[in-house]
């Protein structure tokens, strides 16, 4: 367990303006705020800016946005940017497109503890919900779900006690409701910029490589809570070489990427 005040926030973005705006509006409604903000843009057009630059003086904490040109996907280039100027001691990540439940970091400063990272889940907004959300209120998961537009329930509802697995397991690493010490990240080099694309590969990269180093995870059901914003599914064409790269990462054992983090250090 650790304070919230200890937690750098990263939130990975691209051209996300409404679902960046609800995610704000959530955290800014938190139980705990964290030290600090981090939102990851990679590559965003200036309405994001413009909606960090207006939103930003309303948080009681800092609200720092890392921008770098459009060049096609390169979410880890900006994502070890943000490890590399991050002031707290643990990170907890997510994307744009997620919603925080109010206990959302609170819960995240409780379940950390040395020699682990955490796994937090998604449950899922529909079309129409996603449509009609408005930012500031908390999402009315109950309602969605009698009303058919949440999925996934078993991932959307805080319980008096979490659920919680210590593993190694591939299964559910997703990279929008993960939280790590940022020591153990600066030791696997941050995340590996060789991976192209999005949907596979550079979230269990890390994961992986965490196991490795021989930290397991803590596979957290209760508690955390993200409602996902719904969106067409990306292009992945990357795919098989994206496999091809974490099959390797997996049979090597391989701790640190050759190339991560390390090049943005001071």
């Amino acid at each position: 367990m650790i304070s919230s005040n200890q937690i750098s926030l990263v939130i990975s973005t691209y051209n996300h303006v409404r679902p960046l705006e609800l995610c704000l509006a959530g955290f800014r409604q938190q139980c705990s705020q964290p030290m600090e903000i981090i939102i990851a843009d990679d590559g965003s057009d200036s309405p994001t800016r413009d909606l960090i630059t207006r939103l930003a003086l309303s948080f009681p904490c800092p609200v720092h946005h890392l921008w770098h040109e459009d060049k096609g996907f390169r979410k880890n280039i900006i994502l070890n940017r943000a490890l590399a100027a991050a002031k707290g001691d643990y990170l907890v990540l997510t994307d744009a497109d997620c919603v925080p439940h109010p206990q959302f970091l609170e819960d995240h400063a409780s379940l950390a503890e040395r020699g682990f990272w955490v796994q937090g889940r998604r449950s899922y907004l529909s079309l129409a919900a996603s449509n009609t959300l408005q930012p500031g209120p908390a999402v009315p998961s109950l309602r969605l779900l009698l009303a058919g537009q949440l999925s996934g329930a078993a991932k959307g509802f805080r319980l008096p006690i979490p659920l919680i697995r210590r593993n190694t397991a591939q299964r559910g690493i997703i990279g929008c409701n993960m939280a790590m010490w940022r020591s153990d990240l600066l030791a696997v080099n941050g995340w590996d910029e060789e991976y192209e694309g999005w949907g596979l590969g550079e979230d269990s990269d890390i994961g992986s490589r965490l196991y490795h180093l021989g930290r397991p995870r803590k596979f957290v059901y209760g508690r955390a809570i993200l409602y996902h914003l719904h969106h067409p599914i990306l292009n992945r064409d990357h795919l098989p070489k994206s496999k091809v790269r974490l099959e390797e990462t997996l049979r090597t054992k391989k701790v640190r990427c050759s190339k991560g983090v390390n090049q943005y250090l001071k």
